[in-house]
């Protein structure tokens, strides 16, 4: 009995050293960050705010982008066309629970187009995930928002604020990408749509045709040494043959 008890304490006192050595190494780690200026209780905006004029560089499916399709804030069913339509569509995919979308829904109460001529849609998620209440606060008259959770799906949408532009006549996504203000938002569209029309003069003229792709992978986005340029295996003609008689 009494080497057990022994034992215990042995184990004990093991463990307290321990536990003091981590809580210093702790306090040191700590002290050191301060020294280089890095606050850990400051908050960290974690979303990856990129937008990214890349029309096929990630498709939301085979064929056009689908239209937007649910209810308005008042219950009553609406669909938004967004392809095969003579304009562009900038779909804003907010939400009533997003920090980061209180500043722009805050900045459409006093301009309900943003600042945009093409035309605005928020969308939101269906009353399951929304407050019908909260919505009809932040959302101006004026805007369009359409309550539908298909549509964050069918445009996997990642995150919020998030936002998609859409060239109505030819269905391309021009760019998309998570954007906190409306002042980037205006920037980035007004660049999507100075590549979109690089390219549609270069195919209009008639260049060459290796001139033209180029064109194209760039205003994707697309450059020299892009991951998507260098699959990572290639397939061996032959090789599949060779096994199948070996």
């Amino acid at each position: 009995m009494t080497v057990v008890l022994v034992t215990m304490g042995l184990a004990i006192v093991l463990l307290a050293a321990l536990v003091i050595g981590l809580l210093r190494s702790h306090g040191e780690i700590l002290r050191a960050l301060h020294q280089l200026g890095v606050n850990l209780d400051e908050p960290h905006d974690t979303h990856d705010h990129s937008f990214t004029n890349t029309p096929k560089l990630r498709p939301v499916s085979d064929s056009a982008p689908p239209d937007i399709a649910g209810t308005t804030l008042k219950g009553s069913a609406v669909k938004v066309g967004v392809a095969g339509v003579e304009h562009r569509t900038l779909l804003a995919f907010l939400s009533s629970t997003c920090s980061a979308c209180l500043n722009l829904w805050n900045e459409l109460k006093s301009d309900p187009t943003a600042g945009l001529n093409d035309r605005l849609v928020v969308v939101v998620k269906g009353p399951e995930a929304e407050s019908p209440s909260r919505l009809r606060d932040l959302a101006h008259p004026e805007v369009t928002v359409v309550q539908s959770t298909e549509a964050w799906e069918e445009y996997q949408v990642p995150v919020s604020p998030y936002f998609v532009y859409v060239d109505g006549p030819t269905g391309d996504i021009l760019g998309e990408g998570s954007i906190p203000t409306w002042d980037q938002v205006r920037s980035v569209i007004v660049q999507a749509a100075a590549d979109r029309a690089v390219v549609t003069q270069a195919m209009a003229s008639g260049v060459d045709p290796e001139l033209r792709a180029d064109i194209e992978l760039r205003a994707a986005g697309i450059t020299p040494g892009h991951p998507s340029l260098y699959p990572t295996s290639m397939p061996i003609e032959g090789l599949e043959d060779e096994e199948d008689e070996s």
